[in-house]
């Protein structure tokens, strides 16, 4: 009989001594073993988690551009709502893979619903982007205000903030850098939620064609959306860190 020592403990430890077992029986040959795709595998979910990030700073960052040409009455609509859909397109695959891989791996470095929370989310951030370039697209708007393009630029600002906690989050060492982050992040929304009030007030008081008014009434509140989507993020960040600390 084979006698089995080692740590049961250790998880490598526990994967030598069943290969250990299986050679012993015959059943294993030299090299990469069946068994192995069996046992646990290393997903780096943080590099999901990043990639995600950046591609919602990219999104944000062509919705800005997309707005700031029509204040200045410039075209290309279709052009940006394209760039806008091939990045949500990039995004969804990595929730996708996500997700998929949370039902594939046996160890986690953080808790599930936490994962599939905070990907859900920061694909939420993406989905409303989408929605702000179609809808500008669809509803065929030519000329854009300055509060829609403030509105915008918060947008860049809140999702910037959104990937640099993210990036932080693989080592909570970086817990009180990740939260002074996630609280720039709420004052950023609270900016945005004033700037959508500021410019609904202008817009009832100076905007003469009803058409006019209820498309931009609907970007604003859009565009404020985006924001607020953002702080979903980091409110599930700030309770990751302030659990794992």
């Amino acid at each position: 009989m084979l006698e089995v020592s080692g740590n049961f403990n250790s998880r490598a430890g526990a994967k030598a001594i069943w290969l250990g077992l299986l050679e012993s029986a015959g059943r294993v040959n030299p090299g990469p073993p069946m068994f192995s795709k069996l046992m646990p595998q290393e997903v780096k979910f943080f590099d999901y988690f990043n990639a995600h990030a950046e591609l919602v700073v990219q999104g944000g960052r062509a919705l800005a551009v997309l707005v700031d040409d029509l204040v200045n009455g410039k075209g290309g609509v279709a052009a940006h709502a394209k760039i806008i859909d091939d990045i949500e397109s990039r995004a969804d695959k990595i929730t996708h893979d996500t997700i998929a891989a949370l039902h594939t791996t046996f160890n986690t470095p953080l808790d599930r619903d936490e994962i599939h929370q905070l990907i859900t989310r920061m694909d939420d951030i993406l989905d409303l982007t989408q929605d702000v370039a179609q809808s500008i697209h669809l509803y065929d708007v030519q000329k854009l205000t300055q509060e829609a393009c403030h509105l915008a630029d918060l947008c860049v600002s809140c999702c910037e903030r959104v990937k640099s906690a993210v990036g932080l989050l693989n080592n909570m060492d970086n817990g009180p850098a990740i939260l002074k982050t996630c609280e720039e992040i709420d004052r950023l929304e609270s900016d945005a939620d004033r700037a959508m009030r500021t410019g609904m007030a202008k817009l009832f008081r100076e905007e003469q064609n009803p058409l006019q008014l209820i498309k931009m009434k609907e970007l604003y509140e859009l565009l404020e959306s985006i924001t607020d989507r953002c702080e979903d993020v980091a409110n599930i960040i700030e309770g990751i860190v302030l659990e794992n600390s």
